[in-house]
């Protein structure tokens, strides 16, 4: 063979290698981008079930899933948004009680404290308030929250896209359950329902749900 075909053979191979280099590259970025677009659609559609919802007929409890204090010891906005809807839908008539959730994080009192005062300044009785304050997650309030109360029907209040999940983890504990979502703003909405998707994932393969 000469050394001019030499060089031909040797172009070719070079060619080829960057071929399949830049078809791996390719195949790569597309699967990185239906992974985003997954990811995605994924949240918008946990956002939008969780809006959709509307609990009908008698309940025993509604129950409000726990969320963050603030350092001057009341409810973060996220928990005051769950609480109003909690009380929205007690003024309805849909249950006589509002189980409040959540343990001490990093501020007191315990989120059920804090929601129970917020609770009690929209004109909720304390008689028909039940305080969890030992959870530190979605599967500790159900199941703490099964634990304080014998209601058997219940309706979950939280974040709208946190929905989905709190439903199938409360269904563990409670024979009954409808969901309520609160709509946060479009900030902490975009960045709630993209780290659900993460939260749902890791539940699934865990077993809770």
């Amino acid at each position: 063979m000469g050394a001019q075909q030499v060089k031909v053979v040797g172009a070719q191979r070079v060619k080829g290698k960057g071929g399949r280099l830049r078809s791996l590259l390719a195949r790569g970025v597309i699967g990185v981008v239906a992974g985003v677009v997954l990811w995605i659609g994924a949240a918008a559609a946990l956002d939008w079930h969780g809006r959709r919802q509307r609990p009908q007929g008698r309940h025993d409890a509604i129950i409000v899933a726990g969320c963050r204090v603030k350092p001057n010891g009341t409810p973060s906005p996220a928990l005051k948004r769950r609480t109003r809807a909690a009380v929205a839908l007690w003024n309805q008539g849909l249950a006589p009680k509002i189980i409040l959730t959540g343990g001490l994080g990093d501020h007191p009192p315990t989120e059920a404290a804090a929601a129970a005062a917020y609770a009690r300044r929209l004109g909720v009785p304390a008689r028909a308030l039940i305080q969890e304050g030992r959870s530190t997650s979605t599967e500790e309030n159900a199941r703490f929250a099964a634990q304080v109360s014998a209601a058997r029907r219940v309706i979950v209040v939280t974040d709208s896209y946190h929905v989905f999940r709190s439903r199938r983890v409360f269904a563990r504990h409670f024979p009954e359950v409808a969901g309520y979502g609160s709509t946060p703003g479009p900030g902490p909405r975009i960045k709630g329902a993209l780290r659900e998707v993460a939260a749902i994932a890791w539940y699934g393969l865990a077993g809770r749900l």
